[in-house]
């Protein structure tokens, strides 16, 4: 049985990540990629531990907690944002958008396979209706002669979500014994143990301060206050909470906000792809959720 509350903590998850893209790439006209993914781990973790710690609740992962820790922090946070932030560089927000979060094509037979989850034949349904979606979005008209950049930004994105897809698979796999959100500073912490090393060795000079200028501050306090301490819990949450069939096509909501988002704000086109992909994402979420 599905409940109301993890359907709403779904849609902040995929609201707050699917606005978070075109801020990221307006942010990289004064930022590097490596130092912005940097700021928005360590903001994520200050800001969930003084809200912890002022609730007397900030304290170390117990053993059991180990697991989703470490899956979290390395694999979703730590090398998800190092390849999605150098992907968005490369690549339209937008787009971003849609290949960052096709936990879909991994998430359901991972479910299967590793989980044994049974998969509905109306899930399975949803699913292909989904991947119809970001084919139409993101398929290789989006990539021009010649473009190998945008060819290499689609590939770090498609692993990028890969990664994720085993991130919710060891959380629910191996649950863990306290709320993810007392987990979680712990788990952004130990995501800057991957990409504060990346960043020093790829982006030594930056630009500003650690590679963030001041033009892009507002962004970084969006980004680092707000959605990745609250959008970050609510995708583990609901990747934890819902059937994988269901928060991976649920998840695909996030590429057609950022698609809109990215058309309004940023002026990147919107073409035949954009409106069918988007119909066949929603119509794969309403599939899924009666299925």
């Amino acid at each position: 049985m599905i409940r109301v509350a993890d359907i709403r903590m779904l849609l902040v998850a995929v609201t707050l990540f699917g606005g978070a893209w075109p801020i990221t790439k307006s942010a990289l006209a004064d930022a590097t990629p490596l130092w912005f993914a940097v700021s928005r781990t360590l903001l994520g973790a200050l800001v969930v531990g003084l809200v912890l710690a002022m609730k007397g609740k900030l304290r170390l992962p117990r053993r059991r907690d180990l697991p989703a820790v470490l899956g979290v922090g390395l694999l979703q946070l730590g090398c998800y944002f190092a390849l999605t932030h150098l992907a968005v560089a490369l690549v339209p927000a937008g787009r971003t958008a849609v290949l960052a979060n096709v936990t879909i094509y991994w998430l359901v037979p991972l479910s299967v396979l590793v989980l044994g989850e049974k998969v509905s034949g109306t899930r399975w349904l949803a699913a292909l209706l989904g991947l119809a979606g970001v084919v139409a979005l993101a398929g290789p008209w989006a990539v021009g002669p010649g473009e190998t950049s945008t060819l290499s930004g689609h590939l770090m994105l498609l692993a990028a979500s890969f990664l994720w897809s085993w991130a919710i698979i060891i959380t629910r796999r191996f649950p863990a014994e306290r709320s993810m959100l007392e987990n979680l500073p712990w788990c952004f912490l130990l995501s800057g143990v991957v990409l504060v090393p990346m960043a020093l060795i790829r982006e030594p000079l930056g630009q500003g301060m650690n590679g963030i200028g001041l033009g892009a501050l507002w962004q970084v306090l969006v980004i680092g206050c707000l959605v990745a301490p609250l959008g970050t819990w609510a995708v583990i949450e609901a990747g934890r909470r819902l059937p994988g069939a269901v928060s991976s096509v649920g998840f695909l909501l996030a590429p057609a906000i950022g698609v809109v988002v990215s058309t309004l704000w940023l002026g990147e086109p919107l073409g035949w792809d954009v409106l069918i992909g988007g119909a066949l994402i929603g119509a794969s979420v309403i599939v899924a959720t009666r299925g």
